[in-house]
């Protein structure tokens, strides 16, 4: 099981009511899952998220300006609760992370992992997708910087590895996965080069010892085969890459798999399948992948409402 997205600081939040991983209570809090799932069996990491520009003011400490890599406001929205109700808000303007600020932005990623453990994780995964903090750095339409961490492929990669380097130094590589989104335009998340630039983070990667690579493919929460650029993005030679490059931890794809797709992907060379939308509406969806049984759909209207229509009122396969 990987769990929601969970902010590493109190600067890393960009939603209303989501968790965190950065206090005490937190950690002890965390217990009762770890605890539950471990008594069933199971696995659990925790992801570790940072949404970077991705915010707004409300949310922020002391209702500073968000963080990024570059003072551009994103095209996207962060979900607030108001006097008058929860809802989605344009997200503020951030500011550029100053240089000297980076090492602390590792360290909470860092200290978050070491938190993770201590609240029973089996290990974590690093949200380095989808437009957040680390994909912001990446991309070319949100990294505009001058310094070490901007300009070439190689600087713009260059805070994705040491956090997760720091990750796998603190506490074991084996206990980490990344998850990357080349492609997916979500939170306003673009950039000129995909393969070349994802090609040479997998590279970089690969010597960490890492227990997977999570790879959403095309648009997250959309079209597999989405693109951004004049060609295809080549997902097998990216795994390729990172396999060349002596990556030994399991390739897990993403995105909208069906019993049948994720068979498909198997075969052709994932070693794992993720399933995000289709297990939050079916809580025993791997019973209804072995059996062939038809799957509830997924009800967004209430799926950020709160209570448990639409979350835990699923029907069970009879």
């Amino acid at each position: 099981i990987i769990t929601e997205a969970t902010p590493i600081s109190p600067q890393g939040h960009g939603y209303a009511d989501t968790p965190g991983i950065h206090s005490a209570e937190q950690v002890a809090a965390w217990r009762a899952s770890t605890d539950a799932v471990h008594a069933a069996g199971g696995h659990i990491v925790m992801q570790l998220w940072h949404v970077g520009r991705i915010s707004h003011v409300d949310l922020q400490p002391g209702r500073q300006p968000p963080v990024a890599p570059s003072a551009i406001a994103a095209q996207a929205k962060a979900y607030l609760i108001k006097p008058e109700g929860g809802g989605f808000f344009d997200t503020s303007t951030p500011r550029a992370l100053a240089t000297e600020e980076l090492p602390g932005i590792v360290e909470d990623y860092r200290r978050a992992a070491q938190q993770a453990r201590a609240a029973g994780f089996d290990g974590v995964e690093i949200h380095a997708a989808n437009g957040y903090l680390l994909d912001q750095f990446l991309r070319s339409g949100s990294n505009r910087r001058t310094d070490a961490y901007g300009g070439p492929i190689e600087n713009r990669a260059r805070l994705l590895l040491e956090a997760t380097r720091a990750v796998a130094e603190a506490i074991g590589g084996d206990r980490v996965g990344i998850r990357l989104s080349p492609v997916t335009p979500s939170n306003d998340a673009s950039d000129d080069q995909p393969q070349p630039l994802f090609e040479h983070v997998v590279r970089g990667l690969a010597p960490l010892g890492l227990a997977y690579v999570h790879v959403v493919e095309g648009q997250t929460g959309g079209p597999r085969d989405y693109q951004q650029g004049a060609a295809p993005f080549d997902y097998a030679a990216l795994r390729q890459a990172y396999r060349a490059a002596g990556g030994q931890g399991a390739w897990m794809v993403n995105n909208g798999y069906a019993a049948d797709t994720a068979q498909q992907a198997l075969a052709q060379g994932a070693d794992l399948v993720a399933f995000g939308r289709a297990f939050i509406a079916n809580p025993d969806l791997t019973r209804r992948l072995r059996e062939h049984l038809p799957l509830n759909e997924l009800q967004r209207a209430t799926l950020y409402g709160g209570g448990e229509q639409g979350y835990t009122d699923y029907p069970q396969a009879a």
